[in-house]
């Protein structure tokens, strides 16, 4: 007789391909795509279990928990690693931040190939200048659209899944303007990009503006503190955006919490007024999908979880 089923306990019940396909089938489905960023797998396996339909891994984030600023010191080796991690967590298309590309031209081609091989259902290329640094700082610079055309035409040739989106990214909106941002966003398009991220537009008046010139799909960051103001879904499915990040979100709550954890522990001398802020071991398992790992094997998994608090 088969033993029990062991899909999706190692890696993804979905093939990439099919992510990738449900990626653009999402994007063309006139329902704005809520993206929340993952920090780690068992985040990843929380934004699937809560039914958003995508999952964002921000290189900000990446940096951050490296215990580095966002300035271009990752590694393709490093993200590649990461994020295929987090995208093998789970059934749904994954959107990876590869910044520049890492490079040239030919290191935005490679970075493609690499993701691709990661099992990421997109990523996103950026306009600014190598190396990069946060999207809402000031002192950013930007190169010349002909310079990101070539990056994009090498990332586009370098694709051998043609469901792979290539999305493009333009920081011009806060060194150029926002109608230099719309011209550097249609060229990406006609460059061959499948989506338009348009970073650090300042109210919905703007993401308005760019929705009515700009033809292909179009991705919204919902960053905290940053230049953008933080509009609802409903507000950015009401002007058209496909897509939307939250890139940091579940980064800031967890630090929120674990920095006040942390000093209450120092300032009462036990964690045991925290625990009702923590999530329960029960729970933990219960996302972990142990009692499946238990089917499968039962000296794995040989006890039970009881009372209220362990």
């Amino acid at each position: 007789m088969p033993g029990p089923s062991v899909t999706g306990l190692f890696s993804s019940a979905n093939s990439s391909s099919a992510k990738r396909r449900s990626l653009r089938a999402g994007l063309a489905s006139g329902t704005l795509q809520r993206w929340p960023g993952a920090f780690s797998p068992l985040v990843a396996k929380l934004i699937a279990e809560i039914r958003f339909e995508g999952v964002y891994v921000s290189g900000a984030v990446l940096s951050a928990d490296l215990g580095l600023p966002d300035i271009g010191l990752t590694t393709l080796t490093e993200v590649a690693n990461r994020a295929g991690a987090i995208a093998r967590a789970t059934e749904l298309p994954t959107l990876v931040d590869a910044d520049t590309g890492f490079g040239e031209p030919m290191s935005a081609a490679r970075t493609v190939a690499t993701l691709e091989d990661a099992g990421l259902a997109g990523c996103h290329l950026e306009d600014q200048v190598n190396p990069k640094r946060c999207g809402h700082l000031d002192g950013k610079d930007v190169v010349p659209v002909a310079d990101m055309l070539k990056r994009l035409h090498a990332a586009v040739s370098a694709r051998r899944d043609d469901d792979f989106v290539i999305c493009a990214r333009t920081d011009a909106r806060a060194i150029e303007g926002l109608d230099a941002a719309i011209d550097r966003a249609r060229a990406y398009a006609d460059a061959g990009a499948d989506l338009i991220f348009t970073e650090a537009l300042r109210d919905l008046g703007e993401f308005e503006r760019f929705r009515a010139a700009v033809d292909i799909p179009l991705l919204a960051n919902m960053t905290e503190f940053g230049k953008s103001d933080l509009l609802t879904v409903d507000q950015l499915q009401s002007v058209g955006y496909n897509a939307v990040i939250y890139p940091v979100t579940t980064l800031r709550i967890a630090m929120g919490a674990v920095e006040r954890g942390l000093r209450d522990i120092v300032a009462q001398g036990t964690q045991s007024g925290l625990l009702d802020d923590m999530q329960h071991r029960s729970r933990l398992y219960e996302l972990l999908r142990y009692a499946d790992y238990n089917d499968l094997d039962s000296d794995l998994f040989n006890f039970t979880i009881e009372g209220a608090r362990q």
